[in-house]
């Protein structure tokens, strides 16, 4: 159980000191080249797993990250800047195709590569999925582990909920009874309200709300509109990096982290009776040379969703067959690695507001944004101390649409929402050069949360995602059409109204929603299916857990899909 909790924190949820050894640039200036554990990716969850297993001073521990990080970058702490992460050098930059209903447009897929991973470039908006979600994880394993119940204490234990940085009352803005207060990552309420978002939570209050206001999308059951919650620490982002890594932790001597170090793959133990692999192969100067470390214990792959398939296959481990017909070496044949991958489809949806308020969207003022940045860096309020959402919404389709009439409902149960309506309600700290010349707009934009399209990223290929990000459209356009919204919405930037048009711009505008999962599935023990059991052990070997968000899958994909794939 200790390790398969550790992986919540992928699912919720940049530093050079030379005055501490446990942080080096070159392999070189490693003490050692074995350790006990071995971490292949300094992410969202590999550095929870590098804070928690060094808390024994007894177990040496190396994690392995291909990225760098500086800690005075204002990219990474500034969390109104989150916009300029995407695409730049601390991204990855992934490429893909969005699949064949959106005419084979191509898109991005961002991952996070700086240490704290995507935690360390996301819009840092905090949540926990629904009870029904973790309740079928238990199902899916058969360990009760898993199950909403048994995790609450491990989200707790993560969780330190904290005053956001204006520290106004929040009382009624969220509840506390949900969540923990003694934990090492920070969750907190926004510190500025946008109009916008004081809209929003006017329309959740109106006696005939089509989606009625939510004290907390946390407690189990998202559905609803709240204020929204977000991964940040006075002001600034709290990421993996900068929490579970923070410099009380980095003081550990049996705490080691490698930069730029790039995992190309996992070495099987020669002459063994058994699968075991204790080797890990990386390069730092672009696969001039390779380095090997040892892990005496484990190797834990936490490479993410992209990451940890790819070095898996890397290594020999996925289809003997499709293996060795691309000159791969089979080392472990385990046919699920790499399928099953899902992401959430998101629809970006505009609209034009009648506002030119510098606080409230980008200023091409240069001294403006200046001056909030400024403030940001004076007491770490005002515009830029947020992240994405301030206030954030869930919805159900209702028990009798047309769509379960033909396509079972893909959603874990009742307390599940379908769709997620994104709330971007300030441009502010975007680069200009971002927006263009009309600065003064929202985003309200439906993402599907139970997408049944997969692979390559394949967006839209299921009739139940086209129908359910159509009727997140609609419900988008009746919100905003409410009576609060009036005088503020001047226009969205399309005309579609019927399903045939609302469909088309759908297909048009949907990008990936960066929310990937499920291509290193967790399965039962004993399941001829699944790449890791519910400890996150690797099926078949010894020496290796997989541990990152990679593991979980929003649907039971991987029992009907490997003959197709």
């Amino acid at each position: 159980m200790q390790f398969r909790t550790l992986v919540l924190v992928s699912a919720l949820l940049p530093f050079l000191s030379t005055g501490y050894a446990s942080i080096v640039e070159h392999v070189d200036d490693l003490p050692t080249q074995e350790f006990d554990f071995v971490v292949i990716g300094g992410g969202t969850a590999g550095n929870v797993i590098a804070n928690r297993l060094t808390e024994n001073p007894a177990v040496n521990v190396l994690v392995l990250e291909a990225g760098g990080f500086d800690e005075n970058d204002l990219n990474t702490k500034v969390p109104g800047f989150f916009g300029r992460d995407m695409g730049s050098p601390l991204d990855w930059n992934f490429t893909a195709n969005l699949g064949l209903a959106t005419d084979n447009r191509m898109g991005t897929v961002a991952r996070g590569f700086v240490l704290g991973g995507s935690s360390a470039i996301s819009g840092m908006v905090y949540t926990r999925g629904s009870s029904d979600d973790w309740d079928r994880y238990a199902d899916l394993t058969g360990d009760s582990g898993w199950s909403w119940d048994s995790i609450q204490q491990y989200i707790k234990k993560n969780e330190n909920f904290t005053q956001p940085s204006d520290f106004h009352n929040i009382s009624g803005q969220f509840d506390p009874t949900v969540h923990g207060f003694d934990g090492i990552s920070s969750v907190t309420l926004a510190s500025y309200v946008h109009k916008f978002d004081n809209l929003v939570i006017q329309s959740s209050l109106l006696r005939d709300a089509e989606i009625p206001f939510k004290l907390d999308p946390n407690d189990g059951n998202n559905i609803g509109l709240s204020w929204g919650q977000a991964t940040i620490l006075n002001g600034e982002r709290s990421s993996s990096a900068t929490s579970y890594l923070a410099l009380q932790f980095r003081k550990r001597s049996n705490l080691h982290i490698l930069l730029h170090a790039h995992v190309t793959r996992i070495l099987r133990t020669e002459d063994d009776h058994e699968t075991t692999f204790s080797g890990v192969e990386f390069t730092q100067d672009a696969g001039a040379t390779f380095q090997v470390i040892n892990a005496t214990k484990e190797i834990i792959v936490s490479g993410g969703a992209i990451g940890s398939p790819n070095i898996l296959l890397n290594s020999g481990i996925g289809d003997a067959e499709t293996l060795t017909n691309l000159g791969i070496l089979s080392t472990l044949d385990l046919p699920s690695v790499g399928q099953n991958y899902t992401d959430q489809g998101i629809v970006d949806y505009i609209w034009i507001v009648n506002s030119t308020d510098p606080n409230d969207f980008l200023s091409q003022d240069e001294s403006v944004r200046e001056g909030q940045l400024e403030q940001w860096e004076q007491n770490k309020t005002g515009p830029l101390a947020d992240g994405a959402l301030v206030t954030g919404c869930f919805f159900r389709l209702p028990d009798n649409a047309s769509i379960f009439e033909t396509v079972e409902d893909p959603s874990a149960g009742p307390n599940s929402a379908h769709i997620e309506m994104v709330f971007t309600s300030s441009n502010v700290g975007f680069p200009p050069e971002a927006v263009g010349n009309v600065t003064n707009f929202i985003l309200v934009s439906p993402n599907i949360l139970t997408p049944t399209s997969l692979i390559n990223l394949n967006l839209l290929s299921s009739e139940f995602d086209v129908f359910a990000l159509r009727e997140g459209v609609k419900a988008v356009q009746r919100l905003l059409a409410t009576t609060p919204f009036q005088g503020f919405i001047l226009q969205s930037t399309t005309n579609a109204t019927t399903d045939e048009e609302i469909d088309q711009f759908v297909r048009e505008t949907i990008i990936a929603g960066l929310h990937p999962v499920g291509s290193a599935a967790m399965s039962q023990k004993g399941a001829d299916w699944g790449v890791v059991d519910p400890d996150l052990k690797l099926k078949g070997a010894r020496g290796v857990r997989v541990v990152d968000a990679s593991v979980l899958a929003r649907r039971l994909f991987g029992i009907f899909l490997e003959s197709e794939n």
